[in-house]
């Protein structure tokens, strides 16, 4: 196993949302009153940070993602005492990566040059799509003009590192409009963009009540033909649905994939977290926080806190665990990681390395543990060969 800790981070969920969209499956919530309970939230979260601290012994933060829900429906003001606050408790990195999601929607030029003030030095925008039928589909609650307009505001601002969200294979999406909502997100020079295809996710309102989506060949065609056009235009895939122009990967969704740590505050956030049992080895727990917001509120003063629950990650699961973020990499991990992280020998994964690469999932590298082209295609399937059933030492 890992001799030394790994790297932390640190998530802040924020839990509520203007509306909340059919396809969300996140902890989001629509505010029951007219204002938010910013003071009462602020110390709920200092409370819960408080209680965690333990778990980040002397480690500096390399990243904070603040996401949601909408965080950007919380102030500046808001912001700038939270971040205050979580550097007087937590030793930031020189290179600290701090990111802020945020709605469109929710946004004027006023608040974002207040989260760059926070600290805030990267934001990502939920744009989903620029074209008004895929937008109504979706639920969301601005239009094309305000996402463009959002992105000039953020850049004016200050912010000098934007990622768009953008989804494909929404309802009565063509080739066309797939298409021209990748063109429309390039002009606006984003230094990232998150694209992925809408999935029918359980506890949804699209899953229960699932609209009509473009065929699969489409969707094939449309997943193909749009990350050429990404390609071309200088954005490097570096994850499944992450391409960056140089420099500008997201060092918090990084740490996720290569399995580093991260404490998880706010209500309904995950943390995953390595400590060292009795014996002195390092082991995974997986804890996670009250979901919904009023209980989260009450939690201060309860003896129990703010978990809602733990578990260790057992040695017979940490093989898929590893995988599944590893193997999102495009540039895959060197096996010695495999080895660090999971426990396991490489003789032990051999067999089923070998047997990944003779279907073509797997790249023919030894030292590197990296999924095909096809093999990102059919991450499930790759998972499935080399972590299922995995042998014991």
């Amino acid at each position: 196993m890992a001799k030394s800790l790994p790297p932390l981070s640190l998530y802040i969920h924020t839990p509520w949302c203007v509306r909340k969209c059919p396809y969300c499956d996140f902890n989001s919530h629509e505010p029951q009153g007219k204002t938010l309970p910013e003071t009462a939230y602020l110390e709920a979260l200092l409370a819960d940070l408080d209680a965690d601290l333990t778990w980040a012994g002397e480690r500096e933060l390399i990243s904070i993602f603040i996401g949601g829900g909408t965080p950007s429906l919380l102030s500046p003001g808001f912001y700038q005492r939270l971040m205050k606050e979580v550097s007087a408790r937590l030793h930031f990195s020189s290179a600290i990566e701090i990111t802020m999601e945020a709605n469109p929607g929710t946004t004027e030029q006023a608040r974002f040059e207040g989260y760059c003030e926070a600290g805030i030095d990267r934001l990502s925008l939920g744009i989903q799509s620029f074209q008004p039928a895929q937008l109504e589909a979706l639920g969301r609650i601005h239009g094309g003009d305000e996402a463009i307009k959002a992105v000039g505001q953020a850049r004016r601002a200050g912010f000098n590192n934007i990622n768009i969200d953008l989804m494909h294979g929404l309802p009565g999406q063509t080739m066309t409009l797939a298409l021209a909502d990748i063109d429309q997100a390039l002009a606006l020079s984003p230094d990232h963009l998150s694209w992925y295809q809408l999935t029918l996710e359980p506890n949804t309102a699209f899953h229960s009540q699932p609209p009509t989506l473009p065929e699969e060949e489409a969707l094939w065609d449309i997943q193909e033909l749009g990350h050429e056009r990404l390609e071309s235009a200088g954005f490097t895939r570096y994850e499944i649905s992450a391409y960056a122009t140089p420099g500008k990967q997201s060092q918090h969704n990084l740490n996720y994939w290569r399995f580093g740590d991260y404490l998880g505050i706010g209500a309904g956030a995950h943390a995953k977290l390595s400590v060292r049992d009795p014996s002195g080895e390092l082991v995974v727990q997986r804890l996670w926080k009250t979901r919904q917001p009023e209980a989260y509120l009450r939690r201060d003063n309860d003896p129990r806190g703010f978990v809602a629950g733990k578990r260790q990650v057992m040695p017979d699961e940490l093989p898929l665990e590893f995988a599944m973020n590893a193997l999102r990499l495009t540039d895959g991990v060197i096996m010695s990681a495999w080895e660090a992280h999971t426990g396991l020998e490489r003789k032990v994964l051999e067999p089923r390395l070998a047997a990944a690469r003779e279907k073509g999932l797997l790249m023919e590298m030894p030292e590197i543990l990296q999924a095909s082209p096809q093999g990102l295609l059919f991450l499930n399937e790759l998972l499935a060969m080399i972590s299922d059933e995995t042998p014991q030492r």
